[in-house]
């Protein structure tokens, strides 16, 4: 698997991010766009993406925190129990909106379609699971799948909340959910499968019972090998089915 470091030009400025392809790659492969989650960029994610890489994938991880100059890096296990990071990263996170993401992934897949890849998928974890629903429904012509892991606030009051886009995705959405999430209580997955259902939508919603919100990331505090494993098998084969 290899890494290029690349910038991304966006409508607000220059975007860093990790370009993942599997070694001696030849022809179109599809594409994954991976969308962070709050801690941002960092060896944990390079190392999802490597792994989606060797399963046959051209990956990109873009920071969306761009616009907020240099952050971080942060112990992931501390970062919200330190009043000074927990503000910082609340901060990014408060500010950096569904709309700005939306308009910076246009340049995030066509950034994909120019290395050549050809079905497009995004991934997102934590605040990145909302950010791949949106993209699936600000692109219905360009992204055909989109999966959210431990994503919060999927059916939120929000105006943004991804829910309110269902009627405009074309693609399919996998929503994997930790058991027990505060972001993501069970009325919000109710409120997203009818949303999804209504609005004619293909998509699973899978409860990951005893699963804590960010189980599926390496490096966070409450990672689980077990359900961490069990979510790679669900995404490799729903972008396996979707995207091939």
């Amino acid at each position: 698997m290899a890494k290029r470091d690349i910038t991304i030009e966006t409508g607000d400025g220059k975007a860093k991010a990790g370009l993942f392809a599997p070694d001696g790659s030849r022809g179109s492969l599809p594409g994954v766009v991976l969308y962070i989650d709050a801690f941002g960029p960092r060896p944990a994610l390079d190392g999802m993406a490597g792994r989606l890489a060797a399963a046959g994938y051209v990956v990109l991880v873009p920071d969306l925190f761009y616009r907020h100059g240099a952050y971080g890096p942060y112990d992931t296990h501390t970062a919200f129990s330190n009043e000074k990071t927990r503000a910082e990263i609340m901060g990014m996170l408060n500010t950096t909106t569904h709309a700005m993401t939306e308009r910076d992934s246009g340049a995030f897949i066509e950034t994909l379609r120019g290395e050549g890849a050809g079905r497009i998928g995004t991934v997102g974890y934590c605040m990145g699971g909302g950010r791949a629903i949106t993209a699936a429904a600000a692109y219905p012509d360009r992204v055909a799948a989109a999966a959210s892991i431990h994503g919060g606030n999927l059916a939120s009051d929000a105006d943004d909340s991804p829910h309110r886009r269902a009627r405009t995705i074309a693609g399919r959405v996998y929503v994997a959910n930790a058991g027990e999430d505060r972001s993501f209580p069970p009325e919000q997955s109710a409120r997203l499968a009818e949303a999804l259902r209504v609005a004619g939508v293909d998509h699973a919603i899978e409860n990951y019972v005893g699963m804590a919100h960010g189980w599926a990331v390496p490096d966070h505090s409450v990672f689980n090998p077990v359900g961490a494993e069990r979510h790679w098998k669900r995404l490799l084969e729903f972008f396996a089915e979707t995207l091939h």
